[in-house]
């Protein structure tokens, strides 16, 4: 019988993550609240709550009592806010932790990771940069990461930059920019339009974290998704619309003092405001070693883009 490999959350990576599995021919589980997911032959959706220590418990063997021989947590907060984060994630993932140490020491758990906890984020972003972050957002993910690592579970983190593709909507490259460039639109973009930027293809870094997952010697690691070379806002728009037949349209700046000054009287835009540093400067990540590693390289940009608009079109 094939093993069985559980994911946990049903947004853009977790559904991704179900996929890329099933169609490696494992048995998959997928965990959310409402028992949503992929309705692919091969995948068993439940209506788990990854805070319900027990429902966790029982989710992670087969019918058999075998392990699970990988868990992927995708869950994130219900609020892009600090304090959310710092309220619901640790309690989370040390729910999905301990039910995994008290399980088998050969199950490990596999986390999507943000490069907010990048404390030097101004240099390129390898996988042995500083991680040092304590502030806000920042300090939550990297007070994640530490937790992680102190735990008795076998984990790895799997870094990517902002997404892109199929599924993604709340992203620089997904609902601000997608759908515009289809519309003919001008697309409007925080910080600079003309600064480099890392973007993160979700299927790859999908990809990379099955394969982390099936490699022992990178457990209780850090990784880098691969990623291909960091391009402008306005470079990312012409791709898009290069993809989408269409022609290139106008790329508009929304000012970081509007930004800023919004932040004053509207909690969401303060949120915002704490990363806008990603946007007004360089923000690149390398993630050339883990490619070597691993043996994966990013999709090209022209087949990742032409992809991101056929989910578009067809949503």
């Amino acid at each position: 019988m094939p093993h069985l490999q559980v994911v946990a959350g049903a947004g853009p990576v977790g559904w991704t993550v179900a996929e890329q599995i099933a169609a490696q021919g494992y048995r998959v589980r997928i965990l959310t609240r409402s028992g949503s997911g992929p309705d692919d032959r091969g995948i068993e959706r439940m209506r788990v709550d990854v805070n319900d220590s027990e429902a966790v418990a029982a989710a992670l063997v087969d019918g058999e009592g075998t392990p699970a021989t990988a868990v992927y947590l995708c869950t994130h907060g219900s609020a892009y806010r600090a304090e959310t984060w710092a309220r619901e994630l640790p309690s989370a993932e040390r729910t999905v932790l301990d039910a995994v140490a008290n399980l088998s020491e050969k199950t490990v758990v596999v986390f999507p990771e943000s490069l907010y906890s990048y404390s030097e984020p101004h240099r390129v972003m390898t996988e042995d940069s500083a991680r040092e972050a304590s502030t806000g957002k920042r300090g939550v993910r990297r007070r994640l990461l530490s937790a992680r690592a102190a735990h008795r579970a076998p984990t790895v983190s799997v870094v990517a930059s902002d997404f892109f593709g199929p599924r993604v909507l709340q992203a620089a490259a997904g609902e601000r920019m997608v759908p515009a460039v289809l519309a003919g639109k001008k697309v409007r973009v925080l910080g600079s339009a003309d600064v480099p930027h890392s973007f993160t293809y979700v299927p790859d870094l999908a990809a990379a974290m099955i394969a982390a997952a099936g490699d022992p010697a990178v457990w209780n690691t850090i990784v880098h998704a691969p990623t291909g070379p960091a391009l402008p806002q306005r470079e990312m728009v012409a791709a898009l619309a290069r993809a989408a037949d269409l022609p290139e349209p106008s790329v508009g700046v929304i000012p970081s003092w509007i930004v800023k000054a919004g932040a004053f009287v509207d909690r969401d835009m303060k949120e915002i405001a704490e990363m806008l540093y990603q946007f007004t400067d360089p923000f690149v990540m390398d993630s050339a070693r883990t490619e070597q590693v691993l043996r994966l390289v990013p999709t090209p940009l022209d087949d990742a883009a032409a992809a991101t608009v056929e989910w578009w079109r067809n949503r």
